[in-house]
């Protein structure tokens, strides 16, 4: 490999090295039934097979209870609907009873033991979907715009879509221990008497990469999956109707760690221009390229955007052109007008209709007044819809035909879900990560508060003369940022127990990063630190501009 390191390579980098079939004693763990947990180094190794060990944290007072996170890799998030129903029915056998929609358009599984982990992953498996590399140092879920074609370029839709699903296929890591853990139960075997430690993954090598690697892909105008903010980004250029490339982005990421200012969110670079030939393998060289460059001593600062905070993009342009034997060409104009979803019945290009509907920080559940899961499980099983995942933590019904609309609308109203009026343009727009009780890296409640602190929002919206005003705001219990807080007009990041960082100043089209505003609010100020400042937007915003775009004419101005 290319880069020369001198200090010594991280720790998960040792147990790489030491396994790089990625099976640890994963099948050992499984099998005894004494054990209600795997060790530390297992866990790192479970992460590549889409699981997290966790704990409720809820109880620690009384012990740890340890439980698993799964998560399923769709790219896209797309399911059919035999799928849907399958993932629903293994939450209730094997999970908490609830799926959790990611900001990567998977599912995840919460509350599943040791004991029912490997009927889990089986299950899964078994519907025609995986886990393998939902997490881990690879190449993550591949996101795409999830609505069907509206506006005369459903072809082009789903063009991208397919080229998403090739992408995750062909990126995806072929270590032989993952069936042999959880589908076949045979021996791991390499073949020609080749020891297990002999395995080598044709793209990743024998450790993987660094850290995780993103990629997401966006048609302009509608920036919905945030493109500016993965490893590697393809903007699509259609023109006269087809579908003529894609832009390049290279070194995204939202990922920092609090005190430590070498660690920051970063939009990625606009590289170049790809014919869609060249896209496969400039992907592949890309993720080469953060293989054999990315840092492997500080997993902090592994992330492909700090090699190019480092080296620059022309640097990287030059490599990738030497390695690929592509020659790119000049990035070709795009705009972002928005991003976000869209909520309520639409028509399709091909006479179908989709409906979007509001599922507030992404958790399917059943609750006394919105019996989300059960009115899904009925609707798909009665009329067979596709199912779209959003980046937003929200969920599409697609491809309906007129006829059913009206006995659809009146399915999802008895569970207690509106087709139209969803809810408020703060509320629709809002996202949250997990965080506590499950999340080991939560410091600060996120899921679990959100709704509420919106509800307080809309009130003090009311109280200021606001009350139709979108504001995106976004919450996550840890620097990590997977609901992308950075690039939201409001920003909640959690720094310890009920208290928070503010930032603000991002943009409609998610094109711009925030700014830190507020190193510390406490959760019971966090209105009365908005009220001021929305105050001032109110009398002081120019025609209709938006709070985000406010706060950076005024308040950065004067920074």
């Amino acid at each position: 490999m290319s880069n020369k390191q001198t200090a010594a390579p991280s720790a998960n980098e040792l147990l790489k090295q030491g396994s790089p079939t990625l099976a640890g004693t994963i099948a050992q763990t499984l099998a005894d039934p004494q054990a209600d947990r795997f060790s530390d180094d297992d866990n790192q190794f479970l992460k590549f097979h889409g699981i997290y060990q966790q704990d409720d944290r809820d109880l620690r007072k009384t012990g740890k209870k340890f439980i698993m996170m799964v998560r399923v890799r769709m790219p896209g998030g797309v399911l059919t609907p035999a799928q849907y129903l399958d993932l629903d029915r293994l939450s209730s056998e094997y999970g908490n009873d609830t799926l959790r929609i990611t900001s990567r358009q998977a599912l995840q599984f919460h509350g599943v033991v040791k004991s029912r982990l490997a009927r889990t992953v089986k299950g899964i498996n078994d519907t025609l979907l995986t886990t393998i590399a939902a997490c881990g140092d690879v190449v993550r879920n591949v996101m795409a715009p999830p609505y069907p074609g509206t506006d005369g370029n459903g072809a082009v839709r789903e063009q991208v879509l397919a080229s998403a699903l090739k992408l995750s296929k062909d990126l995806a890591p072929t270590t032989p221990a993952y069936p042999e853990i959880w589908l076949e139960g045979q021996p791991l075997e390499l073949g020609t008497g080749r020891p297990v430690g002999d395995f080598s993954d044709p793209l990743y090598g024998k450790t993987y990469l660094p850290r995780k690697f993103k990629i997401g892909i966006a048609i302009p105008p509608h920036n919905e999956v945030d493109v500016f903010t993965h490893c590697l980004g393809l903007v699509a250029i259609v023109e006269n109707g087809v579908l003529a490339g894609y832009n390049l982005l290279v070194g995204g990421g939202m990922g920092r760690s609090h005190g430590n200012e070498e660690t920051f969110p970063r939009l990625a670079d606009v590289v170049g221009f790809l014919t869609p030939d060249q896209v496969d393998a400039a992907v592949r060289t890309t993720v080469t390229i953060h293989r054999d460059f990315g840092d492997r001593t500080n997993r902090k600062r592994a992330r492909l955007k700090y090699v190019l905070a480092d080296r620059g993009v022309d640097w990287f342009r030059a490599e990738l052109e030497q390695r690929s034997g592509l020659k790119l060409g000049a990035a070709r104009p795009f705009t972002f007008t928005h991003q976000g979803d869209r909520f309520g019945w639409h028509k399709q290009t091909d006479g179908n209709w989709f409906v979007g509907l509001c599922v507030e920080t992404g958790r399917i559940k059943d609750t006394p007044a919105r019996r989300i899961k059960a009115a899904l499980r009925e609707v798909v099983a009665e009329f067979k819809p596709e199912i779209r995942l959003t980046p937003g933590n929200n969920l599409i019904l697609a491809n309906i035909p007129s006829g059913q609309r009206e006995a659809i609308t009146a399915m999802l109203a008895k569970h207690g879900l509106p087709v139209e009026n969803q809810g408020s343009a703060v509320r629709l727009g809002s996202m949250a990560c997990v965080s506590l009780p499950t999340c080991g890296l939560g410091l600060a409640e996120s899921e679990r508060y959100l709704p509420g602190l919106i509800t307080e929002i809309e009130g003090l919206f009311a109280e200021v003369g606001l009350e139709n005003e979108e504001i995106i705001i976004r919450m996550t219990g840890c620097p990590n940022g997977c609901a992308r807080p950075y690039m939201a007009e409001v920003g909640l990041v959690g720094k310890a127990p009920g208290k928070y960082q503010l930032y603000l100043g991002g943009n409609e089209s998610s094109t711009r990063l925030n700014r830190l505003f507020l190193e510390t609010v406490k959760d019971g100020e966090i209105v009365n630190e908005l009220r001021p400042l929305l105050l001032r937007y109110k009398d002081g915003r120019l025609g209709g501009e938006r709070f985000g775009d406010w706060v950076a004419r005024v308040l950065w101005e004067k920074a």
